[in-house]
């Protein structure tokens, strides 16, 4: 029986008509013609920002100039800090290295679980 928008519009304009009048007619579509432009603003607000945040991920990245840090090392699960115009010794190099290779482990170890636990 109703199946177009057409049809639908018709029923709803007489029912308007009927318990509201003619004078709450054009409130309510100056009322939707608000809500349809707010919807238009912000839609093209979105799309701006969109935009500007296309634009600033394409742009070349900026390098600023960083103030050096003193140089810290790692010792169980404290840094340190280290003055910068001091070399790391051996021991500390090979520390770190051993270090290293026990995260590369570890995370190696971690890989397998998370894959055994996918299958």
């Amino acid at each position: 029986m109703i199946g177009s928008i057409w049809d639908w519009i018709i029923v709803i304009a007489v029912v308007l008509i009927l318990f509201g009048g003619t004078s709450k007619i054009p409130e309510l579509f100056r009322a939707l013609g608000r809500a349809v432009g707010e919807f238009k603003k912000g839609q093209m607000e979105v799309e701006r920002e969109l935009r500007q945040m296309i634009t600033e991920a394409q742009s070349p990245v900026q390098t600023t100039q960083v103030n050096p840090q003193p140089v810290g090392r790692v010792t169980g699960s404290a840094a340190v800090n280290q003055p910068s115009n001091n070399k790391p010794s051996s021991s500390e190099i090979e520390e770190l290295k051993k270090q290293v290779e026990e995260l590369k482990r570890e995370l190696e170890r971690l890989r397998g679980q998370g894959q055994a636990q996918a299958h």
